[in-house]
């Protein structure tokens, strides 16, 4: 009979054996791919769902391995600057928007939408091809080579990264993505070599979603910031674009009777419909008053715009406490008596909670309140005449969840700004750098990440011809928004600010542009054309009801002219 005790030395065999076949399972399961696929590998780990980009000899491998691989959808812009526009609107709402450029030029057209995502904290990230590792940094003119790359970047982003070896790829895309969402959120560019791209590289066996290390928070000044709170007579709130994730709190605050005023930016983190929210009525006569007369104003993640202050002029209570996730953010624009670093989601939860014990109703400031806020509402009425009735049939038509992107013109700055209602936020989507031109390919960027919910862009003729040819992406994807072009015949804004300051010389407004109705019929567009007062429902509902992409022209000059000069400043002229 065989013995079935095993001698050392078949043990010894048994284990090199399993040991072989271990490493040998290691190896197959190790799969050898191009450094290209590698960061797309990565971006798939991190839910990344679409890229906007413009394909090119210098990002090829990449949009080759997301075209192979077919789990990300690629939107193909017509430009890099409308690409990078689309991942920031993307990215305001899905957590990282991704854009793909060629080197050099390429790279160059997306810096101006790069510089609006980082004004707006969007998480961005940027990558962009490089050319061969060899002639890098050589000025030897290789095809879109362009002299120091990193630093026109760094003009426009967060930080950035640059991958010399394929080995890299996975770990600096990791952080680049780290960088980009971590609180302030921002662009950050990766710019890799094209032979990098193309070389081999051993993938590891998991590529994992690394965590984000939790924001610090300052607890000492977070309880002396509730003990002025439960101090304060007249506090008010004010909220910005860093305060979006704090809706709950800020609401849980206005229940107990906090006032709120909201930046442009911060539009819907209270509903506009709430009795103590003064929307963005910042420079309004009654809600300045209001502001001048607290005894604290909290200002949470704004960072205090010049267009929304009067240039840092507006009368900001006799206390100011800042919140912010950044501590640079401290006395940035206005003079703080204190500071809390923290996020302000948390921070606010806190002061709640605080405040939960000491409410601070007052029937008479909710008076004050409710008058300011109608006040400014009818002056604003008064101003646009015309304007406010599309106003109102922009909110009838658009559902309750639409998203209104808005460019920076008229329309934008005043109804589309203040007028118009919303009740969540990022549903009001603008440029907080102030620049023209971004809306139509924002939007994009919206729709692409909220399928099911419809867009409205508002754009002027001057703005749209900026990114004129992102019509025919949004037909290609066949995105369920309509384009609102309020066509006065050039640039309306500065003909304000010319007639304003510069003793009405009105030189270089006028701009030739297309038939903007037959150019989306040739696109493949359905359109219509608004030049009276009483079509605005109809045509707006009818827009808005059709499945796909569609632009409204509103004849400007027929209905009648719409006073601006621009936001309240000090006078520099």
């Amino acid at each position: 009979m065989k013995s079935e005790t095993m001698t050392t030395e078949q043990l010894s065999r048994s284990a090199q054996e399993a040991a072989h076949n271990s490493a040998s399972d290691a190896a197959a399961r190790q799969e050898r791919v191009t450094a290209a696929e590698a960061i797309v590998r990565v971006l798939e780990a991190y839910g990344v769902d679409a890229v906007h980009g413009v394909i090119s000899i210098h990002n090829l491998p990449v949009a080759d391995a997301i075209g192979r691989r077919g789990q990300i959808r690629f939107v193909a812009a017509r430009g890099e600057a409308g690409a990078a526009a689309m991942a920031d609107g993307h990215g305001r709402h899905s957590g990282l928007g991704v854009v793909l450029t060629s080197t050099g030029a390429g790279a160059g057209n997306a810096a101006g939408a790069l510089m609006e995502a980082l004004n707006a904290g969007t998480p961005v990230l940027h990558i962009t091809g490089q050319v061969e590792r060899d002639y890098l940094d050589r000025d030897a003119s290789f095809i879109h080579e362009t002299r120091d790359q990193v630093s026109l970047l760094r003009g426009c982003s967060k930080a950035v990264f640059r991958i010399l070896h394929p080995q890299q790829a996975v770990a600096v895309t990791q952080r680049a993505i780290q960088e980009a969402i971590r609180l302030p959120a921002g662009p950050v560019s990766i710019e890799i070599p094209i032979d990098v791209q193309a070389a081999m590289v051993d993938l590891p066996c998991a590529i994992q979603r690394l965590p984000l290390p939790a924001p610090a928070r300052d607890d000492r000044a977070v309880a002396a910031l509730a003990a002025r709170l439960l101090a304060a007579q007249r506090p008010m709130l004010w909220v910005g674009g860093g305060a979006i994730a704090a809706a709950a709190a800020v609401l849980r605050l206005a229940e107990l009777g906090v006032p709120v005023v909201s930046s442009t930016h911060g539009r819907g983190i209270l509903p506009d419909g709430h009795p103590r929210s003064l929307r963005a009525f910042h420079n309004a006569t009654g809600v300045a008053r209001l502001l001048a007369e607290s005894d604290l104003v909290i200002v949470a993640g704004s960072r205090l715009r010049s267009n929304e202050t009067a240039t840092y002029s507006l009368p900001l209570g006799s206390c100011r406490v800042q919140i912010d996730i950044d501590p640079a953010a401290c006395n940035r624009n206005y003079p703080m008596d204190a500071f809390v670093l923290g996020d302000c989601a948390d921070v606010l939860d806190k002061l709640a909670e605080a405040l939960q014990a000491a409410p601070k109703h007052d029937p008479l400031r909710d008076r004050d309140i409710c008058s300011a806020t109608i006040a400014a509402e009818y002056a604003l009425r008064e101003q646009l005449g015309a304007y406010a009735v599309l106003s109102d049939a922009v909110r009838s038509a658009l559902p309750d969840d639409g998203i209104f992107v808005r460019d920076i013109t008229m329309s934008g700055s005043t109804w589309g700004s203040r007028l118009l209602n919303f009740q969540q936020p990022r549903q009001n989507i603008h440029s907080l750098a102030g620049a023209i031109g971004l809306a139509l390919p924002t939007a994009i960027g919206c729709a692409i990440a909220n399928p099911g919910r419809k867009v409205m862009a508002l754009i002027g003729d001057g703005g749209l011809m900026l990114n004129i040819g992102e019509l025919a992406t949004a037909v290609q994807e066949q995105l369920d928004m309509v384009l609102l072009v309020m066509n006065d015949g050039g640039y309306g804004v500065m003909r304000g600010i010319q007639q304003k300051y510069f003793g009405d010389r009105q030189y270089y407004n006028q701009l030739h542009a297309p038939d903007f109705h037959a150019l989306a019929g040739a696109m493949g567009m359905r359109a219509w054309k608004l030049d009276d007062c009483s079509n605005f429902d109809a045509v707006l509902r009818a827009a808005v009801a059709h499945p796909g992409p569609a632009l409204v022209e509103v004849k400007m000059a027929a209905i009648g002219p719409l006073h601006f000069s621009g936001p309240p400043q000090k006078r520099l002229y």
